[in-house]
Formats: C-alpha cells, sequence, structure tokens
C-alpha cells in the first residue's frame, strides 16, 4: 500500500462530497463511477453496510470494511411536540452531543442542523451560547444529522422521502466552520444523494463579512443574517461579533451577495423581539433604513426563553406594531410562529450536551491570526 493510500485508512467516507469521492476511488485504483455507486447506497437508500452494497465488487466491499469507515450519529434522546417537531439529541463524538429539530408543515419538512458542538459566538440571548464551545463537526457529523433524519422517519411515516428544506440554524456560527459546512451542503445539493435545490438550503450567520463575500464565491444557497438590533450600540450588546463587522460593513457584504444577476435569492433577517430591548417603534424605523434597497425579508421571533437570560419576549401587541411599520414601509415581515417550545427545539433554546474543554478562546484565536476577527478578545465560557 502507497504512502497516500496509507492516509486514506479510517475515512469517514459519508462526509465526502461526489468529487472527493472519486478522487478517494482513483487513489485505490478503482473507478470514478465507484463514488456515484456508494452515494446511492449511503444517502438515497440509508445503506452504510458495505456488505449490502451488492454492486460493488466483493474484494472492494472487504478492503472497505476493513480500512474505512460509515460512522453515524447515536441518537439518545427523542422528543416531540404537541406541533409535530421533533428534536433529537445525536452523540457525535465519545464527548459531545447536538440537537437537530425537524419541523414539519403542510407544504414542506424542514431540518434544522448544527455545524459546532456548542458555539464560538457568544450571543447573549441564546442558550447554545451559554454552553461554551467544544469543536467544529466535521461534514460526516454535519451531513449524518441529514442522514439520521431522512431514513428515521421513512421508517417511522412510511414515505419514501421525507426532508424538503435544511437550515444551518441549529448549534454554532456554520461559517466560522466554512470548510466542513460547504462539504455538506454539496452532498445535500447532490443528485446523488439528497437532490436538494438551491433555494431549499439556508445558511444563517451573524456576521462573519469575509466569509460571506467566500460563500457567494463558493456555492449558491440562500442567506440568512442573524441582525436582532437596528443599530451598533444595541447589537454590540446582544451579538458581540458586531464589534468586528458593524451593521454598515455588514449590509454592504449581504448587498456583495446578491450582486449576482444570476443569483435570485433575497436576504432572510432574523431578528429576535426583545421586550424594551430592540422592540420600540423607533427601532422598527431604525431597521426600515438599515436595510431598505435589500432583496430581503425580515423574520420576527418572539424570544424563546430559557433559565437565567436576562431577557423577556416583547408583547404580541409590541411586535404586531413592529411589523406593522416594517410593512408600511414595503419590507417583507413575517412574524415566526413558534415551534417545538414545550420541548426547548424552539431558535435560541437548543442546549445539546458538549464539553467545552475551554475551546471557545482557542478557536478565536485561530479566527483572529486569519484575519477573520479584526481584533483580539476575550470570551469567557459559561461552565
Amino acid at each position: 500500500m502507497s504512502s497516500i493510500q496509507q492516509k486514506l485508512i479510517n475515512q469517514n467516507l459519508i462526509g465526502m462530497p461526489h468529487q472527493d469521492l472519486e478522487e478517494f476511488f482513483s487513489v485505490i485504483d478503482e473507478k470514478s463511477f465507484r463514488a456515484t455507486q456508494i452515494m446511492k447506497w449511503t444517502h438515497q437508500q440509508g445503506i452504510t453496510d458495505y456488505k449490502q452494497m451488492t454492486n460493488l465488487s466483493k474484494p472492494l466491499r472487504d478492503w472497505l470494511s476493513e480500512n474505512t469507515i460509515m460512522q453515524m450519529p447515536k441518537m439518545i434522546n427523542e422528543e416531540i411536540s404537541i406541533d409535530g417537531t421533533r428534536k433529537w439529541l445525536l452523540r457525535v463524538d465519545d464527548k459531545n452531543a447536538v440537537e437537530t429539530v425537524y419541523i414539519p408543515e403542510d407544504d414542506r419538512a424542514t431540518l434544522c442542523v448544527s455545524s459546532q458542538a456548542g458555539c464560538i459566538l457568544d450571543c447573549t440571548f441564546c442558550a447554545t451560547a451559554r454552553q461554551g464551545f467544544a469543536g467544529n463537526l466535521s461534514s460526516a457529523q454535519i451531513i449524518s444529522q441529514l442522514w439520521f433524519a431522512e431514513h428515521h422517519l421513512r421508517k417511522q411515516l412510511n414515505k419514501p422521502r421525507v426532508i424538503s428544506n435544511v437550515v444551518f440554524m441549529g448549534m454554532g456560527e456554520p461559517l466560522a466552520n466554512f470548510d466542513n459546512v460547504i462539504k455538506a451542503i454539496r452532498i445535500m445539493m447532490d443528485d446523488n444523494a439528497y437532490g436538494l435545490g438551491k433555494r431549499k438550503v439556508t445558511v444563517s450567520t451573524s456576521g462573519i463579512v469575509p466569509k460571506i463575500d467566500k460563500l457567494r464565491e463558493e456555492i449558491d444557497v440562500s442567506l440568512a443574517v442573524s441582525l436582532h438590533a437596528p443599530n451598533d450600540e444595541i447589537r454590540n450588546q446582544l451579538v458581540p461579533l458586531n464589534r468586528h463587522y458593524p451593521i454598515k460593513e455588514l449590509i454592504a457584504a449581504c448587498h456583495r451577495f446578491l450582486a449576482d444577476k444570476n443569483r435570485k435569492h433575497s436576504i432572510t433577517f432574523e431578528y429576535v423581539m426583545l421586550d424594551q430591548m430592540n422592540d420600540q417603534p423607533e427601532h422598527a424605523k431604525q431597521l426600515v433604513k438599515v436595510i431598505q434597497g435589500l432583496s430581503s425579508k425580515v423574520n420576527l421571533i418572539p424570544f424563546n426563553t430559557f433559565p437565567n437570560s436576562g431577557y423577556k419576549r416583547s408583547t404580541d401587541e409590541m411586535i404586531e406594531n413592529f411589523k406593522e411599520i416594517l410593512q408600511t414601509s414595503g419590507i417583507t415581515t413575517i412574524t415566526r410562529r413558534p415551534r417545538g417550545t414545550d420541548i426547548a427545539a424552539a431558535c435560541g433554546q437548543l442546549a445539546g450536551n458538549i464539553k467545552d474543554e475551554v475551546k471557545r478562546q482557542r478557536h478565536y484565536e485561530k479566527l483572529y491570526k486569519a484575519d477573520l476577527l479584526k481584533q483580539k478578545v476575550e470570551v469567557q465560557c459559561v461552565s
């Protein structure tokens, strides 16, 4: 076995996009069409036992069984909401588990996936941030959430296909785990796997500006921006990343993201409604000025409480008044209907089960050295 082949030992093939699989099989002197066969067996049919992949030669099946892995997450817990939302706690390694949420609607079924164990950022209104950060998920750990949900629900619901949309709005900041997220998206969109369209996959970000630009260059997907404030003073409190990429720079990146005439998406701005913090009429008017001229819509999110959050949900009346100001100004605005709140599966409530090990500060150091953050910051991990 060559040194290059030796490096391929113990690879988790579930996380490899088609091109990577073709290169893998080329290195072990197999035909490139093996990539298509493997993807169809694993992602379309849910088969991870090489012995059952009958159109592979027996010697190849034996070699793959001995030298590679098909490691899937283990379900620790499943909770089902009265509204049909499901939340799974999935074990991704020997120390950490992440939460994945299935949200059924009449016309679609959305899976909310996690991209990190915990979160590198420290948004003050988010339960995930309170747990600290244990590490980036690999592309295999990300795509395996979709694999698990799709094939788990096919059996339970007796349907040939289940998941129609994927949103990267679970635990973590997706653009801080850029390469692995892109690999997972390529698998999601591959016709040999899940065949999701570019408008069916949404990447959410708190605003790492250079990575928004890189996302635009790399792949055509929908973008959601966790804005949550109409000015820098408030956003600095809610989303500390704003101190590095203030609103003006973030909105400029949004304009660039939509600049390609072939990119027909609009940007979704997520805005959590916090009582007396960001929900006043003057805040709505400021928000209009910030995003006017962008092809966009605003999702108003009634704050989902969690223990010791320090915030209260805006009243229904304040949310409705806020919405009316935006709509009167010509901005498409939707008040998101809370889903899965009874099982803590709603936006900002995912907490998982992670072991921080003081990794958040070290990861911030890496982002700083890579010029993704403009200045060094101190991050306190909540134990």
